[in-house]
């Protein structure tokens, strides 16, 4: 169970780190461009997705979806929570200083894109016959296909 713990907060301070990074390069490296701003919330977006894809792909591989669905479901909810509330603070921003339609659409765009990550991830793991479904389904037709028949006798 402290193991269970331990990977979830492990994954969403890797989602938060990512989001802290991105913060401090688009304040220090350009502050006053908004292309740039809007470059580096794609990457950040992206990394995003990337980490939780390889994460679903591996956690996917040694449970079913009903156990590792909910640790990765509580580590983007955490990780939500403290990008768009927490975020903001380490840069020197207010969290609702931009109004309800930019929080609203950081909580957006930010479930959108571990939403995609996550679906990525299991989606390569079940089309290459990695996920843990498939490995059991292969298991059991080859345990079907190399046992003998048994002889009814009468």
């Amino acid at each position: 169970m402290r193991d269970q713990w331990r990977s979830i907060g492990v994954l969403a301070g890797a989602l938060f780190a990512v989001n802290v990074v991105a913060r401090l390069v688009t304040r220090f490296a350009f502050d006053d461009d908004e292309a740039a701003f809007g470059r580096v919330s794609l990457i950040m977006f992206l990394v995003i997705g990337l980490i939780l894809a390889v994460v679903v792909f591996t956690w996917s591989r040694r449970a079913p979806v009903a156990r590792w669905g909910a640790d990765i479901a509580a580590a983007v909810g955490v990780a939500l929570l403290l990008t768009v509330l927490v975020g903001p603070l380490l840069v020197g921003d207010n969290p609702f200083g931009g109004g309800a339609g930019t929080f609203f659409g950081q909580l957006g765009l930010y479930l959108l894109a571990t939403a995609a990550g996550i679906l990525v991830g299991y989606l390569i793991a079940t089309a290459l016959g990695l996920d843990y479904r498939s490995q059991q389904l292969k298991r059991y037709a080859e345990v079907k296909t190399t046992k003998p028949r048994r002889v009814v006798r009468r």
